[in-house]
């Protein structure tokens, strides 16, 4: 049985304008010890999703399934209870640390709402320092005595004080200089080892979920478009949306980046409010046909154990679709 299981997910808000459908019809499964990646441009849904699995923010409909209990449908109680096998590590290690406390206080808080007892709170704080890195002594100064890196480090810590089960990062190295993600990736990765804590990995760089990730989530205007194993995906994408955003991830070496095709994607993503018929990427994608105009693909499985929402995926009817718009860089 999966660890956690999201079963049509969708969230809605309601607007002067209309209705934003930010998070529509997402089901997916995480097992124990795994990370997925879960990928897409800003504004698909990405961390809303996330949220929306903490109960962070409320659902319009579907389910969230942890170790078999239905998370959705918990009352405030049961709620709480849940919390110690689900945390989060927010996006900005600024905004989500309380300038007022110091840092024992803001590790330590799950443990005190958890009900341990103070002594037995400093002890694990004590412990979670050295999980991450970071001095003992460092329970007593406050958050702008540290740097991007270590404040993240102390979110990651305050996520580990209840030894979850699962942990939900939302962008947790976006806001970090590179040598500092790759710190953090390190030590995300180590504390999995150590703990066989699974990962939710939510992030628009392409580069830092192909090295975490075992399997990946491609969002597209709030709905899942491609799933698949991370490698799977990354060497061949099934979904033109996948595609157009491989070959727009940077590449390290000048030469390599400067002699590769990319595909060249024209048109502004659709308004949320006012999504087109048929397959959202449609208006956008450079393989659309007539039917991807008046048909919403769904989600269904094709070779290799993946998912793809596509009339015409790149895998199975290559043959028979327009060439992409290449150009060099």
């Amino acid at each position: 049985m999966p660890l956690l299981s999201v079963l049509s997910l969708c969230v809605q808000y309601q607007s002067a304008q209309g209705v934003v459908r930010a998070v529509d019809d997402v089901s997916f499964d995480l097992e124990p010890g795994e990370t997925v990646g879960l990928v897409g441009e800003s504004g698909c849904g990405k961390s809303t999703l996330g949220k929306a699995i903490m109960r962070l923010v409320p659902t319009s409909d579907g389910r969230v399934f942890l170790d078999g209990d239905d998370v959705t449908r918990m009352q405030a109680g049961a709620l709480k209870a849940s919390r110690k096998s689900m945390q989060m590590i927010f996006q900005d290690p600024y905004g989500s640390l309380n300038p007022r406390h110091d840092v024992g206080t803001i590790v330590g808080q799950p443990l005190s709402v958890a009900g341990w007892l103070r002594r037995d709170i400093k002890d694990r704080v004590v412990e979670l320092m050295g999980q991450v890195g970071l001095p003992a002594d460092a329970m007593r100064r406050y958050p702008h005595e540290f740097s991007g890196g270590q404040r993240q480090r102390l979110g990651i810590a305050r996520a580990l004080a209840l030894k979850p089960k699962v942990i939900i990062c939302d962008e947790p190295v976006s806001a970090l200089d590179v040598s500092v993600r790759a710190q953090v990736i390190n030590l995300l990765e180590d504390l999995q080892q150590a703990t066989g804590v699974s990962y939710l990995f939510i992030s628009h760089d392409l580069s830092v979920v192909e090295h975490i990730s075992d399997r990946l989530i491609v969002m597209y205007l709030g709905r899942i478009v491609e799933t698949g194993r991370s490698e799977d995906v990354w060497d061949r994408p099934a979904h033109p949306y996948t595609e157009a955003l491989l070959a727009a991830a940077p590449i390290a070496d000048p030469r390599t980046a400067r002699s590769r095709a990319r595909s060249v994607l024209q048109g502004e993503l659709p308004s949320p409010l006012n999504p087109p018929p048929g397959c959202s990427f449609s208006t956008r994608c450079p393989y659309a046909q007539a039917l991807c105009r008046e048909e919403r693909p769904m989600l269904r499985d094709v070779v290799g154990g993946r998912k793809v929402a596509c009339h015409y995926d790149l895998l199975e009817q290559p043959a028979a679709l327009p060439r992409v718009a290449r150009v060099a860089n």
